[in-house]
């Protein structure tokens, strides 16, 4: 029975480290936290399997890597880069963000809705509000239509959550048709079945959907396809009280539209947690904009998050050694 050397260039803990090592003793599981992308160089010799963010390296330098489990959803940040024209299979930790980003959403709608940040500033001014009853009239989620656009892991457990507080849901996903999630699930949460939504919407649909919502949440993954694909057509479309959250990437909208749409109130406000340029510079117009809540692209990040990516690595760690096909394969003609 060969080693498999297997190199995680994260922070696992050892808890976590050690519910690898319980998969087979076959598994040579070590880790060494790097901190840059080049970092890693010296390290891939031996390497059959990798965990890590970054994999901006010569394929050359891992004539031994068969294998590459991301500790992200997205491959956006690979897809220039040499490894995706290699032979190494990668596979993805998609489905693991699905509870704390889709709480994250509502977290940032009902912040808005109910005036949080409003309210926390006469609360830093030891002031008490006059006028309060009309002044901080907020909106209620019931009855509200959520529009979902990217029906992934995400989408679903947001639609999931929408349905709970009584929403309509709308949903837009590449193909229609094709329901069910054929991705990683975490026990309890989605909609693996695609049964939430009260209508799904093709692409091109895009504008007729979001004239009708009240909240419109962007989950598309980043690729060549989706870069601006909410831009200023989609804007226009929706409601002047509407409320878009953004939990992609900031280049899935375009956001020199989504300024304007913010300044000229096309849109009531939005709730940001990823942008074009990140860390967002200083000086960037968001960041004096009244109807903004943003958030430096952290929805993801909960004290669960290395415990789910953990148990997705060591079920595609046992699938493996197996011979079985692995959780969460990056198609490299989409993108994702």
């Amino acid at each position: 029975m060969d080693e498999v050397k297997v190199l995680s260039v994260m922070r696992l803990s050892e808890e976590n480290l050690e519910t690898l090592r319980q998969v087979s003793p076959q598994l040579n599981i070590s880790q060494i936290t790097c901190h840059k992308p080049e970092e890693m160089d010296p390290l891939l010799d031996e390497v059959e399997v990798l965990y890590t963010y970054y994999a901006d390296f010569d394929p050359a330098l891992a004539p031994r890597l068969k294998w590459i489990q991301l500790s992200s959803a997205g491959v956006d940040h690979l897809l220039d880069k040499p490894v995706m024209a290699s032979d190494i299979l990668i596979t993805t930790t998609s489905g693991i963000h699905a509870i704390p980003i889709a709480e994250y959403v509502f977290a940032s709608v009902l912040n808005f809705w109910r005036q949080f940040p409003r309210l926390l500033g006469y609360q830093v001014r030891h002031e008490w509000p006059h006028g309060r009853w009309d002044e901080f009239r907020g909106e209620e989620l019931r009855g509200k239509t959520m529009g979902i656009v990217g029906y992934g892991s995400i989408g679903r457990e947001v639609g999931r959550l929408a349905k709970c507080f009584g929403m309509r849901v709308l949903a837009l996903k590449r193909a229609p048709s094709k329901r069910a999630d054929p991705g990683h699930i975490v026990a309890g949460a989605g909609d693996p079945a695609g049964t939430i939504p009260d209508a799904i919407y093709a692409p091109e649909e895009l504008c007729e959907m979001v004239a009708q919502c009240d909240v419109v949440v962007i989950c598309l993954p980043l690729t060549a396809e989706t870069k601006g694909f909410v831009g200023k057509e989609a804007l226009r479309a929706m409601k002047p009280a509407a409320y878009l959250v953004n939990v992609s990437r900031g280049d899935v909208v375009d956001e020199e539209a989504l300024v304007r749409a913010l300044r000229e109130r096309w849109i009531a406000g939005a709730g940001l947690d990823v942008f074009h340029q990140e860390p967002l510079p200083p000086d960037h117009p968001l960041y004096d904009l009244e109807n903004v809540i943003l958030t430096p692209h952290i929805s993801a990040v909960t004290h669960a998050y290395d415990d789910r990516a953990t148990a997705l690595f060591a079920e595609n760690l046992r699938r493996y050694l197996h011979g079985e096909e692995l959780l969460n394969v990056v198609d490299r003609e989409r993108g994702y």
